[in-house]
């Protein structure tokens, strides 16, 4: 089966003009201005299926580079654990290739179960990956060694969420946590993957100092740390600015709660446009949705006084508004949700290009909904309506 995108204005995610797209196979095979398949005899019905594109964008699937995939949270007690991501959460927002964690729980919640929930979300069409550890050092891991996680577990890529700056992290030290990344660093090396560090910053008013101390007083550079939540308030995203400087890639979370935005959190989409304002290089911001992730609502004694679920549909929403409400272009509002997040992990994703995984979105021009979205060349929505749903949706 072949499918040929008609005549959609092409993101890749940098602008291409009108173009024809066939994919097959899982893979793109062709982007050109017109594909005429007419000569090669592949007339016959049911052979090649075409999609009109005209007026819509087509553009890379999404890559959410932080979900609680088999669910997260805890903070309120034993009924306060989120429930588990379903297969249509992630593609009805666009998103065909998620990044799953642990959190703060990482004793009911295990990788045995983060890494059996990645797969049989793959075997649903969506491409998963995983990282080993979770807040706390010493990192807790599927084989009992994080390096061996990362070599020989083909979804397991990189190390995290480890906290800093936040009160329910280990507080670890510069050699704990220069430990870790080299570990991380060497693993990914010899399995041909990135092994990055996913930090989670909390709000401790230390904010990325200890990144930068590792960077400075060992040979762990600062790039192999990825820093979330960084939209936590105005302060926060100063220091991701100045992270950014030195090399950095930052990410913002667009799950967040009225309460924290009134308490002084910037939104997602506000804080991408203030950094490209600032003259951050678009490249090194990124977005993700926290989805499915607890989202605690703690006072200023670090008092637990709420708690709401995080949405992967709250990476769509962010992506819109920075387009339509911040007046970031649609160039750099897709690189922080596509191409961003798959180079700082080291991911074969983000891109339309001849060859590539067709991993492909068609957006409504007007809304930019997406309309149909392919993961790996299954198509899982058309008209807005999953196709696919999990198992037990």
């Amino acid at each position: 089966m072949l499918t040929v995108i008609r005549q959609a204005q092409l993101f890749t995610p940098h602008p291409a003009g009108i173009k024809d797209v066939l994919i097959g196979g899982g893979k793109v095979l062709a982007i050109e201005n017109n594909i005429d398949l007419s000569i090669n005899d592949l007339s016959a019905p049911g052979l090649v299926t075409e999609v009109d594109g005209k007026g819509m964008l087509l553009v890379p699937g999404f890559v959410d580079s932080l979900v609680h995939i088999s669910g997260g949270g805890g903070e309120a007690g034993f009924a306060s654990r989120t429930p588990q991501m379903q297969l249509s959460d992630a593609t009805t927002a666009g998103i065909t290739t998620v990044v799953a964690a642990l959190g703060t729980d990482a004793v009911s919640r295990t990788h045995t179960d983060l890494v059996a929930k990645a797969k049989g979300l793959k075997e649903e069409g969506l491409n998963v990956f995983c990282y080993t550890g979770s807040y706390h050092i010493p990192a807790k891991s599927l084989t009992g060694d994080v390096e061996k996680d990362i070599m020989f577990i083909d979804e397991i890529i990189g190390i995290g969420e480890v906290a800093i700056a936040d009160h329910r992290g280990s507080q670890p030290s510069v050699q704990q946590l220069a430990h870790l990344a080299s570990q991380s660093r060497v693993a990914g090396m010899l399995s041909g993957k990135r092994g990055t560090v996913s930090i989670h910053v909390g709000p401790g008013p230390e904010h990325l100092d200890l990144l930068h101390k590792v960077a400075d007083e060992t040979d762990i550079p600062l790039t192999q740390f990825y820093p979330t939540h960084m939209n936590r308030n105005q302060e926060l995203v100063e220091a991701g600015i100045r992270f950014c400087q030195y090399g950095g890639t930052i990410d913002f979370t667009t799950s967040t709660t009225e309460y924290d935005l009134a308490h002084g959190e910037m939104a997602a989409a506000q804080a991408l446009a203030f950094c490209i304002d600032k003259g951050v290089n678009p490249e090194q911001l990124t977005m993700s949705s926290d989805g499915h992730a607890s989202l605690p609502i703690f006072d200023k004694n670090n008092q637990l006084v709420g708690l709401e679920v995080g949405q992967e549909r709250s990476l769509l929403m962010s992506f819109i508004e920075a387009v339509q409400q911040h007046d970031v272009t649609i160039e750099h509002a897709l690189m922080s949700v596509t191409s961003n997040p798959a180079t700082i992990l080291g991911l074969k994703k983000g891109r339309i290009l001849a060859n590539a995984d067709a991993d492909l979105v068609l957006l409504n021009d007007t809304d930019l909904h997406p309309e149909y979205v392919w993961s790996r060349g299954q198509l899982m929505v058309a008209d807005r309506k999953p196709l696919v749903v999990g198992r037990f949706e």
